[in-house]
């Protein structure tokens, strides 16, 4: 027997194949099962690829936000759903397909990187703007749509709302659109590290939806801040070279780079204020236990732990448990 022959067979990682095993033929098998096509045929054209346009996006933004206030007012004198199951279904699928996101992306970019250099794979096409990219970048814009449900979930349940959620979601989704279209070769910086907060952050979801009770919510918000301080960083580089194209190229379109700066911008303010309003009293962190009454069992006139939302304006209230089984928080 070849002694070796068994060693041979095992996955060794290397720089063409980062786990083992390439991913992108099993993921281009899958697609092409899903829509007809192989992921290796996909191209984004604007005005043809649906929700390639401003007309598309903003329509769906509009209504989005048409939606919430409506169902807001629709639900203020009627129970609350109780859609627990689907509620765990939602947020474990968007813990799943974000792992399975970033695994993509980091197979496609980390050789790119290993032998191009940083800066290729931040301002070349070459470097983030491959058609591998390309198609993970729109699935990862269309997932952002599917996010919109987290809104949805939450005044159909008559859980508060703030004014951060709603505004996260609907800038993200007009975000990822500009990049889109702008061909943003350093969108892949955000979204890898937006992929990775979004693995543990709707895992927290699925596990506070069981009634699990998890010390580490907090460190959930500290990794959004902390994601967004390295984008600003990434972003400010690539955006120097945009605005003064003299001093070197970067591609990507001006209106894009000017929305990828204002909006991660905002994030990083409000998510800090956010940190700062929720975690923060007198420069101490709060009590991890905080009785809190089931919100079917608190008198109207009882607020449920207002915190104030300096951001917004908005209150923003530390829900109970989606299981009744104690206090959760609810944002992002």
């Amino acid at each position: 027997m070849d002694s070796t022959s068994s060693v041979h067979t095992l996955p060794i990682p290397s720089l063409d194949r980062s786990y083992g095993i390439d991913l992108w033929p099993w993921f281009n098998r899958a697609f092409e099962a899903a829509v007809g096509y192989p992921a290796n045929s996909f191209r984004f054209i604007e005005g043809k690829t649906p929700l390639s346009t401003l007309k598309e996006t903003s329509t769906v933004l509009v209504l989005y936000y048409t939606v919430v206030l409506g169902g807001q007012s629709f639900m203020s004198n009627r129970e609350p759903l109780q859609l627990k199951r689907l509620f765990l279904l939602h947020n474990f699928f968007l813990s799943l397909i974000s792992a399975i996101l970033l695994a993509l992306f980091l197979e496609q970019i980390v050789p790119s990187i290993a032998r191009n250099g940083l800066h290729c794979a931040i301002c070349d096409l070459e470097g983030g703007w491959t058609q591998p990219m390309v198609v993970l970048y729109y699935l990862n814009y269309l997932t952002k749509y599917f996010e919109l449900l987290d809104t949805v979930y939450l005044f159909l349940m008559k859980k508060p709302l703030t004014f951060l959620h709603c505004y996260h979601h609907g800038a993200t989704v007009f975000l990822c659109y500009t990049q889109l279209v702008g061909t943003t070769a350093i969108s892949w910086v955000v979204i890898t590290l937006n992929l990775a907060v979004h693995v543990i952050m709707y895992w927290y979801y699925f596990q506070a939806a069981r009634g699990t009770r998890i010390w580490w919510k907090a460190w959930i918000t500290r990794g959004q801040i902390l994601q967004f301080v390295i984008a600003l960083g990434f972003v400010s580089y690539g955006s120097f070279f945009v605005y003064f194209p003299q001093y070197g190229l970067c591609v990507g379109s001006v209106l894009a780079t000017v929305t990828g700066d204002v909006v991660i911008s905002s994030y990083l303010v409000l998510f800090v204020l956010f940190y700062l309003a929720t975690y923060r009293k007198d420069g101490r962190m709060p009590s991890a236990r905080v009785a809190v009454r089931p919100i079917t069992q608190a008198p109207a006139s009882v607020p449920h732990l207002v915190v104030a939302a300096m951001s917004s304006g908005y209150d923003n209230r530390i829900e109970t448990g989606l299981t009744g089984a104690g206090a959760r928080a609810r944002k992002v």
